[in-house]
Parts: structure tokens; C-alpha cells; sequence
């Protein structure tokens, strides 16, 4: 296997009312380079706990996370994070190219190879014609698509994509699926990518992992997992998508 990550035993636990309380218990799975890795589970399950520990922003309270990176990162994290609420970390007071253009400098004075701004636009299918637009002026999913190519103009290793299809319409979430299929191949990017959407998953997807209460409940791939689910909470969110659920299988979920 040719790994850029390795998860042992990783829990993360806070104190409440003098109480040590787990948000995640005992995860482990091995990440191959050049995959995508998909994470589901019910909000409060410990995703976006485990993302921001997998990105350095959290310390595991037990456990280790090692990484198998290709190059040497001098002051850039290899690990960034496109996180769900774009329009709070792009600047809604500076224009598009001021941004990028910023990014590409970085990145290209701490990783050595050069980038150029037609590369980072046409990856992420940004027009040109809106780079003097300030971050206010822009839509949403214009918004995602400058932090996205932020983002690359860094050169991680490993992107993080926290619920990138929340809040869009069904030919937005498709647009950006086949994006990130395309950033996959074009920059040989490992990507986690979270998401409530198991429809999305099943097609961006090389291996899925479900969570339920902190745990990894149920890992494979997209058509065993998929069409063939051992844990019961993993049918139940089958279900759920579906709408078949019956009041007392949404009351009795918690196993």
C-alpha cells in the first residue's frame, strides 16, 4: 500500500461539568495516496472533530496520526481544509486576484515548483471576468470556488473538503463532484471528503467510513457499503435517504 495516512486509536475527549466527555473513541483506518476517502454520519457524530485533528487544528487526546508525505512543507501546512462556510474565510473587502494571487506567491516560494493563476482558475473553473470582484460580490458557489483555488495554489498533499455540497441545488452538487473528480486526477491530490449526501459519496468515493456516537461504525467500499451494509446504523441512513423510515426506526436509531 502506498499511504499518506495512518489513523491509530485516535479519541478526543473534552471536560463537562467536571466530566470527561468523548466526542471520538478509538478510530483507526489507513489512507492510500491518490484516494478519496468519504465520511458520513448524523450531525454530532465526531466528522469535523476528526478532520480538524487530521489537519493539526485539534491534538487526539489518545492515539497517533502518521503521515507519509512526498515532499518537504517548510511553513505550509501539506493538510488544508475547505471548510462549509466559505463566505466567512474569503475577504469580502478584497478582489479575487488580490487573494489568489497572494496564495500563489506563497505557495510557490515555500514548495519550490511555480504555479500560475490560468492553471489555479481553469482547475477550479473560476471565470476571469470575475477576478476584480471583491468576496461580497460573489455567489456562493463562487465564493466556494476561490477558497477552493486558495487553497490549491498552496500545494497540499491532502485536501479536506468539510460538507462541500450543503446548501446547492442538484446541478450545483453535480458540478462540483465532477470538479473534484477532475482536481483528483489533474493535481494528484489525496481528498476526505464529508458529507451528509450518500448519493455523492457513493459516485466521488473510494472507500467510505461511517460514523455513529464518536466510532467508526462500518468502512468499505462504495458498492459493498453501499448495496450490501453490515451495521445497522449504516441501514439505517440507507433508509433515511430513501424516506422509508418508520417513526419507531428514527426513534430507535441510537444502537
Amino acid at each position: 500500500m502506498n499511504l499518506i495516512l495512518k489513523a491509530e486509536n485516535v479519541s478526543y475527549s473534552v471536560i463537562q461539568k467536571n466530566e470527561e466527555k468523548f466526542i471520538l473513541k478509538n478510530i483507526s483506518f489507513d489512507l492510500e495516496r491518490n484516494s478519496v476517502l468519504g465520511i458520513s454520519g448524523e450531525s454530532g457524530s465526531g466528522k469535523t472533530t476528526l478532520a480538524k485533528i487530521l489537519a493539526g487544528i485539534l491534538k487526539p487526546s489518545l492515539g497517533k496520526i502518521s503521515y507519509f508525505f512526498l515532499r518537504e512543507h517548510k511553513k505550509l501546512s501539506p493538510v488544508q481544509i475547505l471548510f462549509q462556510n466559505t463566505g466567512e474565510i474569503i475577504n469580502p473587502l478584497r478582489n479575487v486576484k488580490e487573494i489568489l494571487n497572494e496564495a500563489l506567491f506563497i505557495g510557490n516560494k515555500n514548495n519550490g515548483s511555480v504555479t500560475n493563476l490560468d492553471t489555479i482558475l481553469n482547475a477550479v473553473k473560476f471565470p476571469k471576468q470575475l477576478l476584480e470582484r471583491k468576496g461580497y460580490e460573489l455567489s456562493g458557489g463562487e465564493q466556494q470556488r476561490v477558497a477552493l483555488a486558495r487553497i490549491l495554489a498552496v500545494k497540499p498533499e491532502l485536501l479536506i473538503l468539510d460538507e462541500p455540497f450543503s446548501s446547492q441545488d442538484y446541478e450545483s452538487q453535480e458540478n462540483f463532484l465532477n470538479l473534484f473528480l477532475d482536481l483528483k486526477k489533474s493535481f494528484n491530490i489525496t481528498m476526505i471528503c464529508i458529507a451528509h449526501n450518500l448519493r455523492l459519496l457513493r459516485k466521488l468515493s473510494d472507500e467510505v467510513i461511517i460514523m455513529y456516537n464518536g466510532k467508526i461504525v462500518e468502512k468499505n467500499i462504495p458498492t459493498e457499503l453501499f448495496e450490501n451494509p453490515k451495521h445497522q446504523y449504516t441501514k439505517f441512513l440507507l433508509k433515511a435517504e430513501k424516506y422509508d423510515l418508520k417513526f419507531e426506526e428514527f426513534e430507535k436509531r441510537e444502537l
